[in-house]
C-alpha cells in the first residue's frame, strides 16, 4: 500500500495504528466473554487514536492539526481508562492490560511533543 496521505509516514500514527491491532486483540477476547458492548467501546476508542491523527493530518492549519492530535490524546485517556477498569474487575489481568496502559501512556507523550513542535 502506498503512502499517498502522507499520515501513514508520521511515527506517532504508525504507533497509534500498531497500539489500536493490540487493542482490537482484547476487545476480541472480551467477544469470547460476551461483552461485546465493552467490546465496541474499546475498538472505537483506540481506532480513534489514529482515526484523530489521521484526519488532523489534512488539515489546512497547524494549529487546527494540534486540534486533532488533542482529540487523540483525549482517546488515549479513554482507552486507558477503559483497561484499568477491566484490569480492577477482573476483566483483563495485569498482564495483558498493564503493558498497553504503558504504551499508550508513552504515545502520548509522543503526541504532546510532536503537537508542541508544530507550533514553532
Amino acid at each position: 500500500m502506498s503512502n499517498q496521505f502522507g499520515f501513514e509516514d508520521l511515527q506517532i500514527w504508525r504507533r497509534a495504528a500498531q497500539a489500536a491491532i493490540r487493542m482490537f486483540d482484547l476487545a476480541d477476547g472480551l467477544d469470547k466473554k460476551r461483552l461485546y458492548r465493552f467490546a465496541e467501546q474499546l475498538r472505537g476508542a483506540a481506532l480513534s487514536i489514529s482515526n484523530n491523527i489521521a484526519e488532523g493530518a489534512g488539515s489546512v492549519s497547524k494549529a487546527e492539526f494540534r486540534q486533532f492530535l488533542n482529540f487523540a490524546r483525549r482517546s488515549i485517556f479513554e482507552t486507558a481508562n477503559m483497561l484499568i477498569i477491566f484490569e480492577m474487575k477482573a476483566i483483563f489481568d495485569g498482564a495483558s492490560a498493564r503493558p498497553l496502559v504503558t504504551e499508550l501512556e508513552e504515545l502520548s507523550r509522543m503526541i504532546t511533543a510532536f503537537s508542541r513542535s508544530l507550533e514553532k
